[in-house]
């Protein structure tokens, strides 16, 4: 690769252009016609392959993901969570961690709140206590810390206005959304298949929404600090990509012309592989970005307990966290 190309590369925060994961699912796509694709498992490495597990434990797993969501949704928009409207779905599960409600104008404030009740709906369809959720500023400024490279001054706060809320809102349901894109061909039962399908078109819709709130935004400042919407979302994606450990699967808003949508352009409204199709997650890649710690068996980050559910548990470090 050529000095200048580096240059770029580090400039968007993709820091690994090509893995042995990426190289050979884009090799499986021109081996075999698309309409056997769909009964094909890319021969990936171990850490980025799909696991063994049965529909429900899917469901439990993404429940983690709907449970965050709900949480900074509803505190962000109301400043009280779950608890407030549906408390029987935490099945006795802690409360979160430092979830307040942001300082939004009215029309952000309702684009959350709708969110909110959204996973609210979400979570009637998943079975597993709450987890021990941290939505904490203390926790987001960690993150973005993490995302920039160095200790930002003063630490990032997501309550404080409605960018740095919305930049945390970036941080959050796409993962959920590359979730059900690589659980979706794992699943055995159509009911499974159907209802995933339309958890997965409401978690894009709301993916799709905060992009595209950003994207107006993208030149601009995020105060204090001397960078801009873009350049935040840039450090975000290649944050996750980073502790995923599987190759470029996230994509902030101005991309290298070659991640662009037919290498055309360098805009990037919605995130998307060469082919324009949805990046796909397995448990263990959503694991090591949620908790923050690149290892699916050491939690923290949004889950400072660990997430739960077997498929969760069983990656565990620690024999004294896996019980439910």
């Amino acid at each position: 690769m050529q000095e200048g190309n580096k240059i770029l590369s580090n400039k968007f925060g993709y820091r690994k252009m090509a893995t042995p994961s990426t190289l050979c699912c884009a090799i499986l796509l021109f081996l075999f016609p698309l309409q056997f694709m769909a009964t094909t498992t890319p021969s990936c490495p171990g850490d980025c392959e799909p696991i063994d597990a049965d529909d429900n434990d899917r469901f439990h797993f993404a429940q983690n993901l709907e449970f965050l969501e709900a949480e900074f949704f509803l505190h962000g928009a109301l400043g009280k969570g779950l608890d407030a409207f549906e408390p029987e779905l935490a099945k006795g599960g802690p409360p979160p961690i430092g979830g307040r409600r942001a300082n939004l104008d009215y029309l952000t404030r309702r684009i959350i709140e709708e969110f909110g009740y959204q996973e609210i709906g979400h979570n009637r369809t998943g079975g597993i206590p709450r987890p021990l959720i941290d939505i904490s500023s203390q926790n987001f400024a960690k993150l973005f810390d993490k995302a920039a490279g160095y200790n930002l001054d003063p630490p990032f706060d997501p309550y404080e206005d409605p960018i740095k809320y919305m930049l945390a809102v970036y941080a959050i349901p796409y993962v959920g959304l590359n979730g059900y894109v690589g659980t979706t061909p794992c699943l055995k039962r159509f009911s499974s298949k159907q209802l995933v399908a339309g958890l997965l078109g409401v978690e894009a819709g709301q993916d799709a929404v905060t992009r595209e709130w950003l994207y107006k935004k993208g030149d601009e400042k995020v105060e204090p600090y001397d960078i801009t919407v873009v350049e935040f979302t840039n450090m975000i994606s290649g944050l996750r990509n980073e502790l995923g450990k599987c190759g470029i699967k996230d994509e902030g808003l101005i991309v290298p012309k070659e991640l662009g949508a037919e290498n055309r352009t360098t805009s990037n409204v919605l995130s998307a592989d060469p082919n324009s199709l949805s990046y796909p997650r397995t448990p263990q890649e959503i694991l090591r970005i949620v908790y923050s710690t690149g290892n699916e068996h050491r939690p923290g980050g949004f889950f400072p307990k660990g997430a739960n559910g077997r498929i969760a548990r069983e990656y565990l470090y620690n024999d004294q966290l896996r019980g439910l």
